[in-house]
């Protein structure tokens, strides 16, 4: 059974600022090395390091997140020092768009057609 998932961070508490309220998550735990966010039935851990091999980002992993209104969540990231990658993409299921994290890790957030 999947524990948590675990990102390495430069900055624990701008990160979990990032993710609680750019996505809405639950801040849990939150220390200067060390943050937990309740996902659902998930959590979202955060631990910072030191070396900068260790931060080292590109497009892995990625994590998917549904939202209700895609505006209002890309909005919020960008406030919160997150980047688009590429546009908004449209499908018959809804619409997604890549959100690089202040921190480098990708975000996708989806929101389905009503």
């Amino acid at each position: 059974m999947l524990r948590h998932i675990l990102l390495l961070q430069r900055n624990v508490p701008q990160a979990a600022k990032f993710y609680s309220e750019g996505l809405g998550l639950k801040v849990k735990v939150l220390t200067e090395r060390w943050a937990e966010l309740q996902c659902g039935s998930s959590i979202l851990a955060l631990k910072a390091v030191e070396g900068e091999a260790l931060c080292c980002t590109g497009y892995s992993p990625f994590l998917a997140f549904t939202v209700n209104d895609l505006q209002e969540g890309i909005t919020n990231m960008l406030q919160l020092g997150g980047r688009m990658d590429g546009p908004i993409k449209y499908s018959p299921q809804g619409k997604v768009a890549a959100i690089r994290a202040p921190d480098g890790h990708m975000l996708s957030i989806f929101e389905a057609s009503k």
